[in-house]
């Protein structure tokens, strides 16, 4: 919770700056029955499509926030196909579509590009490796470093591919 604490305290920064509008999209819930006054017993209503979206220089964003305690790799399993797809539908219509992974133990965050996620999805579906070893998001991936008084900078990553037309 702290993570995705930081990542709306980043969005509000950004929001509030006039640099990009990024909001956290809440999982569609279907009440089953009222167990209370304010309370309710619910069930997820759809599958989960990802955690944020929004826009930046008049492109569309999409991403998932994923934090996972553990020190050398990024398991895939927690990233549903649901999310696969939608991550890589959206980059098929235009969108900037990434991972941004916390390492809690490292301390480390990562912007993972789709493309990345995707590469590790294919190979394991062969019968690869089930995660994304550490060494390689140091080096495919992005650091998100805090700058300019944001917490977790990520657009500037996102700026940094703009600049290379890698994104």
């Amino acid at each position: 919770m702290d993570f995705e604490n930081v990542l709306e305290y980043t969005n509000n920064l950004y929001q509030t700056k006039g640099k990009a509008l990024i909001n956290k999209r809440p999982t569609p819930m279907t009440i089953i029955r009222n167990a209370g006054p304010g309370k309710y017993v619910c069930v997820f209503a759809d599958k989960s499509t990802v955690d944020y979206d929004g826009t930046y220089k008049g492109r569309s964003i999409v991403f998932e926030a994923k934090s996972v305690k553990m020190k050398k790799s990024f398991p895939l399993s927690n990233v549903t196909h649901s999310q696969v797809k939608y991550l890589e539908a959206a980059e098929s219509a235009g969108a900037i579509s990434f991972l941004i992974v916390e390492m809690t133990i490292t301390r480390e965050v990562f912007y993972i590009p789709n493309k990345m996620l995707q590469h590790y999805i294919k190979q394991a579906a062969k019968g690869g490796r089930k995660s994304i070893p550490i060494d390689e998001m140091q080096v495919y991936g992005y650091g998100v470093k805090s700058t300019n008084g944001v917490p977790l900078d990520y657009l500037s990553v996102v700026d940094q591919l703009l600049a290379a037309g890698a994104a």
